[in-house]
């Protein structure tokens, strides 16, 4: 139910404000430290707009908290938002901007159900945000140096940093299972350790593998569409560039602001075939990376995962390898698991929990088979 703005205020309504006020406060620190950490200085004015914007959404939960009575937190900005930033600066902007456009989209309604805040129209505020963001993850706007961005936008994305979160999980998650597994057998410790560094090499090369498949294939796919492109713009350039105006056009940019936009893009050959490339076809180079990095990649981010359970046992033995490994295990599991709140905004402890809750549960199972299999053999 919404509230009526003309109601007593209640303590939730103190916390409410609070809550708002710790999540603009977020708003204003990511901002700027993406203007810190971005070089295009036409994006640069962007992030910085954005941050005055959440600058005046602050003193207005200042000013409410004031009129209730209530103390005005000292926040500063989430654990999340500092590794966000700390990531951008090392990276660049373009690393965590599928991130912050996750972030945005799920703030969108965050007012829509508070008098306060629509009376001061921020939600269409968050929306604005919400569609920037979208725009930064596909295709920059007016306001944005397009033939700037055309060349590095997606050149690194938070995606790849969520594959690796992904990849290391899957390699402490299924070897931490089957090392507690032979563990309950108790086969003695040079047979788990070998089961370990079994499960390791063979996840690993596994998973080196396919990655090799899959961007191999894109690779191939890509250029293909590449060569077919380029020999479209060579033969009908001015033709080319009518399409480009007419996507422009189709995401809403004005038939002249499209047409300024498409020459600026013409002005080099190249930037010219990436965008039509990207924007026709819906493919990048991002799709085509190095088949030979991704292999290596992937066996390296698996083998880091698997190595965390199987180690103890290269120097241990009975339940002191067994405590360890599932100790090494289950803080690999509350990390990970904590990371992955870099994109669904919850909290550390609940997802860190939640992740070594269900890591623990398939160790156990695994500890429970492999002992009654070890009992069974050993009648």
């Amino acid at each position: 139910m919404t509230p009526d703005p003309s109601s007593p205020l209640t303590p939730a309504d103190v916390r409410r404000y609070r809550n708002n006020l710790q999540e603009e406060v977020d708003g204003q620190g990511l901002y700027l430290l993406l203007a810190d950490a971005e070089d295009d200085p036409n994006l640069k004015k962007v992030f910085e707009r954005l941050a005055e914007s959440e600058k005046r959404h602050i003193e207005l939960w200042q000013e409410k908290l004031r009129e209730a009575g209530a103390d005005i937190p000292s926040f500063r900005p989430s654990m999340q938002v500092r590794v966000l930033g700390w990531l951008a600066r090392r990276f660049g902007t373009g690393f965590v901007t599928p991130i912050v456009e996750r972030m945005e989209l799920n703030a969108v309604t965050m007012y829509d159900d508070q008098p306060e805040a629509i009376a001061e129209g921020l939600p269409g505020s968050e929306r604005s945000h919400a569609r920037l963001f979208q725009e930064l993850g596909r295709q920059p706007g007016e306001s944005v140096d397009v033939a700037r961005l055309e060349g590095r936008h997606r050149s690194a994305s938070g995606n790849a940093l969520r594959a690796a979160v992904l990849g290391a999980n899957d390699g402490l998650v299924s070897n931490l299972s089957l090392v507690m597994g032979f563990a309950g057998a108790d086969p003695g410790r040079e047979v788990v350790a070998l089961a370990g560094i079994a499960g390791l090499l063979a996840g690993a090369f596994s998973m080196a593998f396919g990655e090799w498949i899959s961007v191999r294939s894109s690779r191939e796919a890509f250029d293909r569409q590449v060569e077919i492109e380029r020999e479209e713009l060579e033969m009908n350039p001015e033709e080319e560039r009518a399409e480009l105006v007419l996507i422009y056009q189709a995401k809403g940019l004005s038939e002249e602001a499209a047409r300024i936009t498409a020459d600026r893009v013409f002005q080099n050959s190249e930037t010219a075939l990436d965008t039509l490339v990207r924007e026709e076809l819906g493919m990048s180079e991002d799709s085509a990376a190095s088949a030979s990095v991704a292999a290596v990649t992937s066996f390296l981010l698996f083998a880091v995962g698997a190595l965390l359970p199987a180690f103890p046992w290269f120097f241990a033995d009975g339940g002191l390898a067994i405590g360890l490994s599932l100790g090494l295990g289950a803080v690999g599991l509350f990390v990970l698991g904590a990371a992955v709140t870099l994109w669904t905004g919850r909290s550390a402890l609940y997802s860190g929990g939640r992740q070594l809750a269900l890591g623990l549960a398939a160790a156990g199972v695994t500890y429970g088979i492999g002992a009654a299999l070890g009992v069974a053999i050993d009648i």
